[in-house]
């Protein structure tokens, strides 16, 4: 059971953090579609799709598996929310372009009671850019991207994963209200989940994140959202092992 983290590590999940941690403010649902389809446009044309090809048909199809009705974290609220943290993080990377085109795809494929959506997301990736003529060596990297959202481990020197992979997890270190929110969209993702097996197996994840030396690996995310994270992260935690809780 992933309990999903966002890293296929953690299980519960609404509305996101922004770029620095707080959840941004919310838009009318047709103009947060409307930016979306507009970004996308702009990552493809950045990215080298050719002239002739038209992008706005990929934004249709990737924005539909964004609203899937299973998804209440996994959502086009999060795929924003990713967008605007690698913005500021974007300096960091080597080929910010790649790393966007990874956001887009990283969660296209999810279904919260299987544990290959990260490699069938990372194909569809493949299929679909090489579909749409951007070069390989881009369309290689955007997949290995999203593969390294399995684990959230980024390779000592590789800045474009550390940037994905750092606002992917920027969530953790939002306001309470935003993390509780969070936490409470996971949980309805994962609502065939028993909630003794669900609360152990989040309390598994949460142990196994504040173990890690570093939750962020960009020079922002260390400064802006490690601090904080943990402390969201040993609250949660603190929570689920509390008897009374589940009570």
């Amino acid at each position: 059971m992933d309990m999903d983290m966002d890293t296929d590590t953690d299980p519960g999940a609404a509305a996101g953090a922004g770029a620095g941690g707080e959840s941004p403010t919310a838009a009318a649902p047709g103009t947060a579609t409307a930016r979306l389809r507009d970004r996308w446009h702009a990552t493809a044309t950045a990215a080298g799709a050719p002239a002739d090809r038209d992008p706005a048909p990929y934004a249709d199809r990737l924005l539909a598996a964004w609203s899937e009705p299973q998804r209440r974290y996994h959502t086009t609220a999060h795929l924003a929310d990713v967008l605007e943290r690698i913005d500021v993080l974007a300096p960091h990377a080597a080929d910010p372009a790649a790393v966007q085109l990874a956001a887009w795809f990283h969660d296209a494929v999810y279904r919260p009671d299987r544990s290959e959506n990260e490699e069938r997301s990372a194909a569809l990736a493949e299929r679909a850019l090489r579909e749409l003529g951007l070069p390989e060596h881009r369309t290689a990297e955007a997949a290995r991207l999203v593969r390294l959202t399995v684990t959230h481990d980024p390779a000592p020197g590789d800045t474009n994963g550390e940037v994905l992979c750092d606002a992917d997890l920027a969530v953790l270190a939002g306001a309470p209200d935003a993390y509780a929110a969070y936490v409470a969209a996971v949980r309805e993702e994962y609502g065939f989940v028993p909630e003794d097996a669900f609360r152990a197996g989040r309390a598994a994840v949460l142990r196994q994140l504040l173990d890690l030396p570093r939750l962020f690996r960009t020079p922002h995310g260390t400064a802006h959202w490690e601090a904080r994270a943990r402390r969201n992260l040993a609250a949660e935690l603190a929570d689920l092992t509390d008897p009374a809780a589940g009570e």
